[in-house]
């Protein structure tokens, strides 16, 4: 199928590495001219080099924060000048701490909305306007299951990640006679690289080991496995494409099954 996304400006966010470089990766691979950003100049250099090497694509990288305002407007105005703007959007942002309600303070809650809504609110304020007056946009904010379905020691993401769903269902309505669709995807148990760190974690802990890290995920998916970073990319480069021109204001798990609710 093709995706009628080449040559499309896609800008993603936290692409150094895991889900949005995965993401990053297949628009490439679809040929669009990707840009990518981290707060990281060499994590964000490797990750260009490494994306051009896998596919031969146009790749910018900016190292910015996006829990800073004026970072992300730099950000934007840096893509712009040098690919002309931006046509696609995919908000990303690490996961605050995960932990119960008693192991956090408000200032906690308030660090939590920065990283994941405000982050989320302050991209697409950025991207709306080049959008509105081409007529041609796509926006995808990756969030997570938790955003659905809560999970108990994840507090804070539960919390943060249903606001972005909340922003997203609103601002689709809004735009969508302006040819801009406006998603969510909720990436559930994924293999990343964060992943692994986490079953080393678990590991070096002595609670077990790697392999029952892992298993004590997958009883939890009816698929019984863990999703694969391409699995998702595949799901988020149909949402941004021109097939995609009649779905917005959804939050899409992309999870094996995990999220147990009907909508």
């Amino acid at each position: 199928m093709d995706l009628g996304i080449k040559d499309k400006i896609a800008l993603v966010a936290a692409a150094s590495r895991g889900l949005g470089k995965a993401v990053a990766l297949q628009l490439a691979r679809e040929g669009a001219r990707v840009a990518i950003c981290s707060r990281t100049e060499r994590s964000i250099a490797a990750a260009c080099d490494d994306i051009r090497r896998q596919t031969g694509g146009e790749v910018l990288g900016v190292a910015a924060d996006v829990t800073r305002s004026d970072q992300v407007r730099a950000l934007v105005q840096d893509v712009t000048r040098a690919f002309g703007g931006v046509d696609i959007l995919v908000t990303n942002a690490g996961g605050p701490p995960a932990g119960m309600a008693s192991d956090f303070t408000v200032d906690d809650y308030r660090a939590a909305a920065e990283l994941n809504l405000m982050s989320t609110i302050a991209l697409c304020y950025e991207v709306l306007p080049q959008m509105k007056q081409q007529r041609w946009g796509r926006i995808v904010a990756i969030t997570s299951v938790a955003a659905r379905q809560p999970i108990d020691h994840l507090i804070l993401s539960n919390t943060a990640r249903a606001g972005v769903l909340g922003f997203i269902k609103t601002l689709s309505s809004q735009v969508a006679t302006e040819g801009i669709t406006v998603n969510a995807v909720c990436p559930g148990y994924t293999n990343t690289e964060r992943i692994q760190e986490l079953a080393a974690m678990y590991a070096a802990s002595g609670k077990g080991t790697v392999e029952e890290f892992y298993r004590r995920i997958e009883v939890e998916v009816p698929m019984k496995r863990m999703g694969t970073p391409e699995e998702f990319a595949n799901a988020v480069a149909f949402l941004v494409s021109a097939c995609a021109s009649y779905i917005t204001g959804v939050a899409l798990p992309i999870d094996g099954g995990y999220v147990k609710g009907l909508f």
